[in-house]
């Protein structure tokens, strides 16, 4: 079996919901911003529940997920990042956004230096906090059966898994990328995509599966 940690469905995997998204209730005004950036599509599922204003502003994707959101609800996306890293996404779009009055619609808790990068090349950098990531509760989740492959798609998903299971011997881990797999307790071997998609993730995952037969 094949598992995602997360609520959306995927052909060829299982959900296990280990993380759950709360997008937050608040009043922004869009009015004086340039520019936005999107670091993840909850981010715009998230804005775009709370306003409609943010579709006539110009849009920053950190990928093709997360652009196919912003233009399936009337947005502009007018920068998809090459790479899907927060910290490499900055620097490929310190200089456009140089000067420019820009908004960061992000989760409670990041785990790149994207604004860092940003404010110290003297963009005008707000953040405003949209959706946070929560860990559902252990008793709602069953346990992944033996010889289970298990993708870890972001550092939340590993925090609230390891909250909940313990991990066996059977079971074989997958990560999206490099940052996700700092967070794999190092005990752990893991398979890594070779893109930072979770349709990679899976496509690596049955390849796996299937050297197993």
């Amino acid at each position: 079996m094949i598992y995602i940690l997360s609520e959306k469905q995927y052909e060829d995997a299982e959900n296990l919901p280990v993380i759950l998204i709360n997008h937050l209730s608040k009043k922004i005004d869009l009015s004086s911003y340039d520019a936005l950036i999107f670091s993840s599509k909850n981010g715009v599922i998230a804005i775009d529940a709370l306003t409609d204003s943010w579709k006539d502003i110009p849009s920053y994707s950190i990928g093709s997920g997360t652009s196919k959101e912003i233009e399936k609800r009337g947005g502009t996306t007018v920068y998809e990042a090459r790479s899907s890293y927060g910290d490499d996404f900055a620097k490929e779009i310190n200089t456009r956004l140089e000067d420019k009055k820009v908004l960061f619609l992000r989760a409670k808790v990041v785990t790149s230096s994207l604004n860092t990068i940003l404010e110290d090349a003297g963009v005008l950098l707000s953040e405003e906090v949209v959706y946070e990531t929560v860990c559902a509760q252990c008793g709602m989740l069953n346990i992944p059966q033996e010889g289970s492959i298990i993708i870890f798609s972001s550092p939340s998903t590993i925090e609230c898994f390891f909250q909940c299971f313990k991990w066996k011997k059977s079971y074989t881990a997958v990560v999206i990328g490099t940052k996700t797999a700092s967070y794999m307790p190092k005990d752990i071997p893991f398979e890594m995509a070779p893109k930072q998609s979770i349709p990679s993730c899976i496509d690596l995952a049955k390849i796996l599966r299937n050297k197993r037969l």
